[in-house]
């Protein structure tokens, strides 16, 4: 799965952008692609973060192949997504000699904005949306909460689980969620009702934006998967797990997910996360062999992603009093049990015809311990056990007025490691 290493990768590198020279999320070996406008602009534009600032990448234009220029002119970043990975690749190499030597500051310092002063929009058009269920440790705590004998589904070990998701409620960090409505049925009701959710929860996701797709009855071999990964960002699959348990049954997610999800609104390319991708931990003892559509030696050396994930949660009182938000949980993306090319192969393995722009979520991942639990599903038991904020609050599941917030950082020995921005949402009442 891993690309090429280049000069751009260089822990060595540094920009004439100072801001970007030590930068948390988008120092210059990142450069990750996105969609903002600026105050009083009515069109989006494709935009390159470098540190605190933000590149125009149409006003680059100059030296780039024809094909590059026409992508970059898009008020969406679909058509560069679909790029093939060589033109992607030479676009990163320019912007990263653009930003880091000086000879360029006067000619390109004029096409910078501060990311301040921007409101950043959707990447792209997502034309579909499938949303996996491949952290084992959360599929293993969901599933002793339901059935404590058998948590694991006999299917789950053997074949990549998903649904498909509703593409048209994904919104970019930032955006409110409005408490949804929808049928409930408690326990020991004799009928469901219908109202606002009680039980709103968040889901700690990676998503993965679709490059160069496929034809329709034409799968994607499992070696060659990389080629059809443009990049990555943060999702938050926001799940009203009392809706969900009322209607799962028999066709799985409805109304308890697509009422919105939430995505980080800069696009980690495939090319920045080369240096990240490292070896997929091997299967315990006794799990069975997949499938040879869903197995490649060198997906799993190189298919898994050095990624360590956090979640904070800031109430309406903490913002208040002027606290913190607090870490709720922190772990790594090797939880996945599948890789991200074993989800793409068989994605497609039927025929299914995937598009630029289109956007795969993991599912949640979570630890096998509480400190990295990717929902309040798992932190409080189903709700069972309300947990201490440690300002006077508790919590079971996300009231209004709360605010949660995804962090995520790339990292490797000897490299500059590389962040995808947040993703935030704040709660707001039902209407």
């Amino acid at each position: 799965m891993s690309l090429g290493l280049d000069h751009t990768h260089s822990p060595a590198l540094t920009s004439w952008v100072d801001s970007a020279n030590g930068h948390g999320d988008f120092p210059i070996q990142n450069l990750p692609f996105g969609v903002f406008s600026r105050a009083g602009e009515a069109t989006p534009r494709i935009g390159v973060a470098i540190g605190e600032e933000i590149l125009d990448l149409a006003r680059v234009g100059r030296d780039l192949p024809e094909a590059v220029i026409q992508a970059a002119a898009q008020p969406n970043l679909n058509a560069l997504l679909g790029l093939p990975t060589a033109e992607r690749v030479a676009l990163r190499q320019r912007l990263s000699i653009l930003l880091s030597d000086a000879r360029y500051r006067d000619d390109v310092a004029p096409m910078l904005t501060p990311a301040a002063e921007c409101a950043l929009h959707l990447p792209a058009a997502i034309g579909d949306y499938t949303d996996f269920y491949v952290g084992i440790h959360h599929a293993t705590n969901v599933g002793k909460l339901l059935r404590p004998d058998n948590p694991l589904l006999p299917n789950y070990k053997h074949v990549p689980i998903g649904y498909h998701g509703r593409a048209s409620s994904i919104r970019p960090s930032g955006t409110p969620v409005v408490r949804p409505r929808g049928q409930r049925k408690a326990p020991d009701a004799a009928a469901p009702d219908h109202g606002p959710s009680q039980r709103l929860d968040y889901e700690l996701e990676l998503g993965v934006w679709i490059g160069s797709g496929n034809a329709l009855g034409q799968p994607i071999d499992i070696a060659r998967a990389g080629e059809h990964i443009a990049g990555f960002c943060l999702l938050n699959d926001w799940s009203a797990r009392d809706f969900q348990a009322w209607e799962y049954q028999p066709l799985g997610p409805f109304l308890a997910k697509n009422f919105m999800s939430t995505i980080s609104p800069w696009v980690v390319t495939a090319e920045a996360m080369a240096p990240f991708w490292i070896a997929q931990p091997p299967r315990p003892e006794g799990d069975p062999q997949p499938l040879p559509y869903l197995w490649n030696k060198a997906d799993q050396q190189r298919g898994a992603l050095s990624i360590e994930l956090s979640v904070f949660l800031s109430t309406a009182k903490m913002r208040a009093d002027g606290g913190e938000p607090l870490n709720l949980s922190q772990g790594p993306a090797v939880n996945m049990y599948w890789t991200v090319a074993q989800i793409l192969a068989h994605h497609t393995v039927n025929g299914c015809n995937l598009r630029p722009g289109d956007l795969l979520g993991t599912g949640t991942i979570s630890a096998p311990t509480r400190e990295g639990f990717g929902s309040l599903m798992e932190i409080s038991q189903g709700g069972q056990r309300r947990f201490d904020l440690g300002n006077g609050e508790t919590r079971g599941f996300l009231e209004d007025g709360d605010e949660v917030l995804f962090s995520a950082r790339a990292h490797a020995p000897d490299r500059v490691s590389i962040g995808f921005g947040p993703c935030r949402g704040v709660v707001v009442p039902a209407v």
